[in-house]
């Protein structure tokens, strides 16, 4: 028998997104009101450097499980945006390290206050050993499928 409390398909769409998905509208929402002229991929990519500046495209594809090609894009358009700068690595031309500019660094306080102000919002209410819970469930699933 099946190890779960949820109907399959309410499961599936919890675990695929439902609540991230809420999570990600609700930053959006609150950059624009700020004036923040970024989308929430900009910024997760952007939070990626600024905990390790300079790291290559490849591992900004592992730390936001995204593609080679949306990678790409991205720092495509955070380039138009004068947020980083891609400077060829000196052990190997062929690839690029990806660093933050001097206004990218300008947003990041301003936009970690905005994601701590969201994430308390979506988790009002919610028990701190319920919120552990839920991570070490998260985290059993994703060790489970990789």
């Amino acid at each position: 028998m099946p190890n779960n409390q949820f109907k399959r398909g309410e499961l599936y769409s919890f675990i695929t997104g439902k609540a991230s998905t809420a999570i990600a509208r609700r930053l959006q929402k609150n950059f624009k009101q700020e004036g923040l002229d970024i989308t929430i991929e900009q910024w997760s990519v952007l939070y990626q450097l600024w905990k390790q500046d300079g790291i290559s495209q490849q591992e900004l594809c592992n730390a936001t499980f995204r593609d080679k090609p949306s990678i790409t894009r991205l720092v495509d358009n955070l380039e138009k945006l004068k947020l980083v700068k891609r400077i060829s690595s000196s052990e190997d031309r062929r690839m690029n390290l990806i660093f933050l500019t001097d206004a990218a660094r300008a947003l990041q306080e301003r936009s970690m206050e905005l994601a701590n102000r969201t994430l308390n919002e979506a988790l009002e209410g919610v028990e701190p050993e319920a919120i552990e819970l839920c991570k070490a469930v998260l985290q059993r699933v994703y060790d489970n499928l990789t």
